[in-house]
């Protein structure tokens, strides 16, 4: 609290400072209120009345920009999406032996899902390496190999090959004679 030349201050004359409380605007309160009649939502069309959403990406009736950019190419909704390691940054891994567990606890890879090793390259060269990965450049393959290490190639789960998870299909019903 602030006192002014050692005389306290009156708790009741105390007032928030100019134009920090406003008069909340009464919307539809009669024409003499200021915002009555259309109660600040215009004149006609689907903005003024009760009800209306409108579509993300809806731009007034003008083209809306997911239509006016060119369509190129094409997604796969089943493709599968690997983890990318360079064969250099397998120097940073202590050990012979490199696999996905290992990867992610060195923290050169992100997330779950099946890895890549991409190759590149070498400044300093690979230790024999026992590599056990999901996929693996030629480029990479060969370097392995040449450092006299070993590669195997680890089979994709279901939910890594990003197989279409519909509803269970329905089973068949089999006829059975009356007794």
């Amino acid at each position: 609290m602030k006192e002014i030349k050692d005389q306290p201050v009156d708790l009741g004359s105390l007032r928030p400072a100019k134009g920090a409380v406003t008069d909340t605007k009464r919307i539809g309160r009669g024409r003499g209120s200021g915002h009555g009649d259309t109660a600040t939502k215009g004149n006609k069309g689907a903005q003024s009345r009760s009800g209306y959403t409108y579509r993300p990406g809806f731009e007034g009736g003008q083209m809306p920009l997911q239509r006016r950019l060119p369509k190129r190419g094409f997604t796969s909704l089943g493709r599968t999406e690997y983890r990318e390691v360079k064969i250099t940054s397998l120097n940073k891994i202590t050990g012979d032996v490199v696999n996905p567990e290992l990867l992610r606890e060195a923290r050169l890879i992100k997330g779950r899902g099946p890895v890549v090793i991409l190759g590149g390259t070498l400044d300093t060269p690979l230790p024999a390496l026992k590599v056990s990965i999901h996929r693996i450049s030629e480029s990479a393959k060969e370097a392995i190999l040449a450092a006299g290490g070993s590669v195997e190639i680890l089979p994709l789960e279901a939910e890594d090959r990003r197989v279409k998870k519909g509803p269970a299909p329905k089973p068949k019903k089999v006829k059975t004679a009356p007794l």
